[in-house]
């Protein structure tokens, strides 16, 4: 398999403390990648998700972090000596009491955590990914906000005011519906242009990057091996028209007595849904299993070359035993998309050795057994 040439993110060193099952963990990692080979259970899955934890500043897993610090420890720590273009040191760490949080770039404290998202680009892969084509429209929107967040500091910074505004109006939507008279209505319309100034933001940035990216996405489907017509939309219940922000600036007025009643906002980017179609059906409800997955991954790659673009270097690429549910084939041609895409450090979870594909063979393994991790390389 060959990769595309050009800059790539990569750890040059890892080390846990009270972090899921790994009491401690120091590890210096090759520029590679490696394969992680252990046991269901045995914490593949938390290294590489403390390897995630440094992009999101969160759980990959969804886990709230007084999930991840390991049973009986008053909280966790994860610090990577990591280099995209340049050599930096981050670091997190969470105290269960009083649940604070701090992040440092290079020994110096981050005031903002969202200054430090996106530190090291990475794309995990893993068999639950199937949810963003099986699961509900929540999925596939986080999905869009982790990738557009991580890619894009005005999407962010849009997505911060939009939610702390809708937030407010269904505050004032559910104290509306107690109490209503005019000074409700007007409590709730306050918000009405932040939403709409704000959502208009986010609705462009998802359609232009679902636009951008709908002809690739059917390409690539064929190429893993689905046989029918493969395509992607963004689906809203408002009709823009060219002006994002009047439409939902209008949707919102015309619906408030509704909303009101319903006690929620029930239009704008928070409601949205990306569409899945294969000849012309709903991939959801309709889809096979490996229609489902074929799918997912292909979504996946997308993420890993919008985040290659936006950061100038191919991401850290987390498999957790992603061809688990593939045939041989397909699992190739899964490889030699992420190949042709740009291939960066790959960290590969599989429960034996006989799962590693052919293409990845090279890299240096790693055994994992309940809270260690005994490495084959010389560091």
């Amino acid at each position: 398999m060959t990769t595309v040439p050009g800059a790539r993110a990569r750890v040059v060193s890892l080390s846990l403390r009270d972090f899921r099952s790994f009491e401690r963990l120091d590890l210096a990692a090759p520029a590679a990648g490696f394969v992680l080979v252990g046991e269901n259970g045995a914490g593949k899955t938390n290294l590489l998700e403390s390897v995630h934890y440094l992009s999101l500043l969160r759980s990959a897993r969804g886990a709230r972090d007084t999930e991840i610090v390991r049973f009986g420890a008053d909280g966790f720590f994860v610090q990577a000596g990591m280099c995209v273009g340049e050599a930096h040191e981050v670091s997190v760490g969470f105290e269960r009491a009083g649940r604070r949080k701090r992040v440092r770039r290079d020994g110096a404290v981050v005031e903002r955590l969202s200054d430090a998202l996106g530190a090291l680009p990475t794309v995990m892969f893993s068999p639950g990914d199937v949810a963003l084509v099986s699961g509900a429209p929540g999925v596939r929107r986080r999905f869009l906000d982790i990738m557009l967040v991580l890619s894009s500091r005005p999407y962010l910074h849009a997505l911060q005011h939009y939610r702390a505004a809708l937030h407010r109006r269904n505050a004032a939507l559910r104290d509306g519906a107690r109490h209503g008279g005019r000074s409700a209505a007007a409590a709730i319309e306050v918000w009405e242009p932040a939403l709409a100034e704000f959502g208009a933001h986010l609705w462009r940035a998802r359609r232009e990057w679902v636009e951008r990216v709908a002809g690739g996405y059917a390409r690539r489907c064929a190429a893993i091996g689905e046989w029918g017509t493969s395509e992607l939309r963004y689906q809203c219940a408002v009709e823009a028209g060219g002006d994002e922000r009047a439409a939902l600036a209008d949707g919102l007025a015309s619906r408030r007595a509704s909303d009101m009643r319903n006690g929620m906002t029930q239009i704008g980017p928070h409601r949205d849904d990306v569409d899945l179609q294969l000849d012309g059906r709903d991939l959801r409800t309709f889809g096979s299993a490996g229609q489902q997955r074929t799918a997912a991954i292909t979504l996946r790659t997308l993420e890993a070359e919008t985040l290659r673009d936006a950061c100038a270097a191919a991401p850290v690429f987390l498999l957790d035993d992603p061809f688990a549910e593939l045939d041989a084939a397909r699992a190739e041609r899964v490889l030699a998309l992420l190949g042709d895409i740009g291939l960066g450090q790959t960290i590969l979870a599989v429960p034996r050795e006989t799962d590693i594909p052919r293409e990845l063979t090279s890299l240096p393994r790693a055994i994992v057994s309940p809270g260690v991790v005994r490495a084959e390389w010389t560091a």
